[in-house]
């Protein structure tokens, strides 16, 4: 069922999962801007789109994204229960030669995430099905994988959001087809082992799409999707975080409209800024805050490529992408 990945042995799930492993990251949560960089856009395509690949697009004032290649794919998904490349996730590794990563969503039903590494976006280390939920009896979806790295400990964390059949019944049944997601997260400190996984954050709602921001103090902040249907709600969220894995303060009212999904951050002119992908009306919206407590709609500001989805955000090199361009 897992196409392209090890086996469950090399990846040290079972017995060995207690060993402390470690190895992702966010693209540290609010790392600063360099002074040629620019804000890199990775996405995928609505409809078929899913299975044509990666998308980038690239913008200097974090508002106005043009495509990069002409719009076309620059990554073709191989790997996974449906070879699917949704929600992708670019992050820099830690270290001053580091490769940027990606992660995936590569099927709507499965146990696996995808995986890639390069260091010019056109050039991509094979890709690689992680079986991140293989160890889980019930485990129906493994979606929008995101990761952050942890400054105290010196590993990473991946984490996405899965529904297990059977875990937090309370739920059951609020969100469609049956799904109850929580947060869920692994260890990793070479992508290649991973420890066990374990639920990262239960609010006490279906929840979906977690993603990393901090603020100008250094602060760490956890937003997240209320996945609730009725009353709709489908609203982005945001928890104070103490570390990576909590605790996690109370969650905050909504500060998106509903029936939203994605979210991603980045600095901008010294403000956070959360994009969002307003998927029901095909457009994308986007909140700014200095606080993490009093947001501003600025959605009237953007300009993001006709039929791009649910993705990520990081500041680049502008010589990096050179061969883009074109």
């Amino acid at each position: 069922m897992i196409d392209d990945a090890l086996s469950r042995r090399d990846f040290g799930f079972g017995a060995a999962a207690a060993l402390l492993l470690g190895g992702c990251a966010t693209p540290r949560a609010g790392a600063a801007r360099g002074a040629d960089d620019v804000l890199l856009f990775a996405y995928f395509m609505t409809g078929r789109g899913e299975a044509d690949g990666l998308r980038l697009a690239v913008s200097e004032d974090g508002y106005a994204f043009r495509p990069l290649a002409g719009g076309r794919s620059l990554l073709k998904p191989e790997v996974g229960e449906k070879k699917l490349l949704r929600d992708p996730f670019l992050f820099r590794g830690e270290g001053p030669d580091a490769p940027w990563h990606m992660l995936w969503t590569t099927a709507w039903e499965g146990e696996t995430i995808g995986h890639a590494t390069t260091r010019d976006f056109v050039h991509w280390t094979p890709q690689r099905a992680l079986p991140v939920m293989a160890s889980v009896p019930g485990t129906r979806n493994c979606w929008a994988p995101e990761a952050i790295f942890d400054a105290a400990t010196g590993k990473h964390l991946i984490f996405w959001s899965s529904t297990v059949t059977g875990r937090f019944e309370e739920t059951a049944g609020s969100s469609e087809s049956a799904y109850n997601h929580r947060l869920w997260a692994v260890r990793t400190a070479d992508f290649e082992r991973f420890d066990a996984p374990f639920v990262l954050y239960d609010p006490g709602f279906s929840v979906i799409d977690g993603t990393f921001a901090r603020d100008a103090a250094g602060g760490l902040h956890l937003i997240v999707k209320d996945e609730t249907v009725q009353p709709p709600r489908k609203t982005l969220h945001v928890a104070s975080a103490q570390s990576v894995t909590g605790p996690f303060g109370a969650v905050s009212s909504a500060f998106s409209p509903a029936w939203v999904e994605g979210p991603m951050t980045a600095t901008v002119d010294g403000r956070t800024l959360c994009y969002y992908d307003v998927y029901k009306e095909g457009r994308w919206g986007a909140a700014a805050t200095s606080d993490f407590a009093a947001w501003e709609d600025v959605g009237a500001r953007l300009s993001i490529p006709a039929g791009a989805r649910h993705g990520s955000l990081l500041w680049v090199p502008r010589g990096v992408l050179a061969a883009l361009e074109a």
